[in-house]
């Protein structure tokens, strides 16, 4: 899927999506045009995506948390659609064992919280029940993916984008 040169370029983006391709393409010993050509083919295929993130305190939203969702009655695609609808939810995936889903969802404070749980979330049909784990630290917050290697010149390196 990717070859090294695209993964040292990733490895590059994932610590500053911002980085100019000429900065990337000095560090890899390529031209600006080959960079730009390689991360414009990797957002074509849907591979790679660039965007801007936002510390969820900084805008707001003060209270966070993971909830299990069992589902019944409906298929568990459609019931994960219609909260995948919901502004509040971050991350939605299908797991296995207790819960059909967890949720993400961030709110402004504890009362949003109860209000998105009770009149949105659980009012979904086909929730039938939910637990929450209100998050209290958060001790890491990263948006690096994969096995691409760390930048090797720290001064192309931003500051370490962990929360705590």
């Amino acid at each position: 899927m990717f070859d090294e040169t695209d993964r040292a370029i990733i490895s590059y983006l994932q610590y500053d999506g911002r980085m100019p391709y000429t900065k990337i393409a000095a560090e890899l010993g390529l031209t600006e045009g080959g960079i730009r050509r390689r991360v414009k083919k990797m957002i074509d295929q849907g591979s790679l995506q660039i965007v801007g993130i936002v510390e969820p305190q900084k805008i707001g939203l003060y209270e966070a948390g993971m909830i299990g969702v069992s589902v019944e009655g409906r298929p568990i695609d459609e019931v994960a659609e219609d909260i995948s609808e919901l502004l509040e939810v971050t991350y939605l995936f299908q797991a296995a064992g207790e819960f059909d889903l967890f949720v993400e969802a961030y709110c402004e404070d504890r009362e949003h919280f109860v209000n998105f749980l009770n009149n949105k979330l659980q009012q979904i049909p086909g929730v039938r029940n939910t637990q929450s784990f209100l998050i209290l630290k958060m001790y890491k917050l990263s948006y690096r993916w994969g096995d691409a290697p760390p930048v090797k010149n720290p001064e192309l390196q931003p500051v370490d984008s962990s929360v705590e």
